[in-house]
């Protein structure tokens, strides 16, 4: 019995061992290194900010994790996620099937439909018709730019950048004819000096469950099981105590978190 016993102290005490290990351990949080207002962007000093910035903050302290927010490429973002580089990618990415074959997905903790801006003073909608002939901008290797590969097949070139601020900047510059994005995103964009006086909202693209996913999720490598659940735990946790709703109103004046 004694002997059963001292096991038994002996595998309960490597189990808080490895609990606190795990716990103490930094959690280098993936971001795409480039601003994208108001989820995540580098102030004046360096120091990144903004609604997701926040969140994943409040996340981390619920479960008492050491995170540290890691910049990185975001058309390298997943393999640096599978290469261990970074731990967690939280950065407005959406949860896909595609995706799902090489890494895993928190629970969502936003979700909002894309949308397409174009020039003032030119009057045209969100749909395929919308868009026919037009040259449309998107970031690389998002949803959008999957969406509108399949739904606007009419375009006269669907145009990808490296960063959204490109695609922005171009349409600004009257290179291109429409930019789809988050609308959230795009929203913000036409606040800025430079939104205001080129573009306008056009319109929000019909939903596409298959392309877009069921929101925006954190993504983990898929053998990360403990990290998963820590994360789940986290957003329940701020969702149940109204931080999450404190922080939002921080930043929107509705919910984003989506039915």
């Amino acid at each position: 019995m004694k002997t059963v016993l001292k096991t038994f102290a002996a595998a309960l005490l490597f189990g808080v061992a490895a609990m606190g290990v795990a716990k103490a351990d930094q959690v280098k949080i993936g971001v795409a290194a480039e601003p994208y207002p108001p989820f995540t962007s580098p102030d004046a000093t360096g120091k990144w900010v903004g609604w997701e910035i926040d969140f994943i903050d409040a996340v981390c302290a619920e479960e008492k994790l050491d995170c540290v927010i890691t910049p990185v490429a975001w058309d390298g973002i997943i393999p640096a996620l599978t290469t261990k580089k970074i731990d967690l990618i939280v950065s407005s990415m959406s949860i896909t099937d595609e995706r799902k074959k090489t890494i895993d997905f928190s629970d969502k903790y936003y979700n909002t439909l894309p949308a397409i801006i174009g020039p003032k003073g030119q009057k045209f909608g969100a749909t395929p018709d919308d868009l026919k002939g037009k040259v449309l901008g998107v970031q690389v290797s998002t949803t959008h730019a999957v969406y509108a590969k399949k739904h606007f097949t009419g375009a006269q070139e669907i145009k990808e950048y490296q960063t959204q601020d490109e695609a922005n900047q171009d349409l600004a510059a009257g290179r291109i004819d429409a930019v789809e994005a988050d609308s959230i995103a795009l929203v913000e964009y036409l606040k800025s000096d430079q939104g205001k006086a080129c573009c306008d909202l056009k319109g929000m693209v019909a939903p596409d469950d298959e392309v877009l996913g069921p929101g925006i999720g954190a993504g983990v490598r898929k053998e990360d099981t403990a990290l998963k659940e820590t994360v789940n735990a986290g957003i329940k946790a701020i969702r149940a105590s109204g931080k999450y709703n404190e922080i939002t109103k921080k930043y929107f004046d509705f919910d984003i978190y989506g039915g």
